[in-house]
């Protein structure tokens, strides 16, 4: 339910809404969120200094219900 709503709120931000992809993951200090967009639209998820993400992650914690839930924003164009 939560990649599904971190999902539809990301598609209403971007330009490219077929690229979003919300994959759920476990780890050891919680479920993570990896949110992947077209590159192009990376600048309009993450927003000025961070905001926009912060917004996507206070919206997240909310619905998590006291949960750990980290919601990570991947840059899929890093070169290594």
């Amino acid at each position: 339910m939560l990649a599904d709503a971190l999902e539809h709120l990301v598609r209403g931000i971007v330009d490219n809404p077929d690229d979003v992809q919300v994959e759920a993951k476990n780890s050891r200090r919680g479920d993570v969120l990896e949110v992947r967009v077209h590159q192009e639209d990376l600048g309009r998820v993450i927003g000025r200094q961070g905001r926009t993400a912060r917004a996507l992650r206070t919206v997240v914690a909310a619905l998590a219900d006291g949960d750990t839930v980290r919601v990570d924003v991947v840059d899929t164009d890093r070169r290594r």
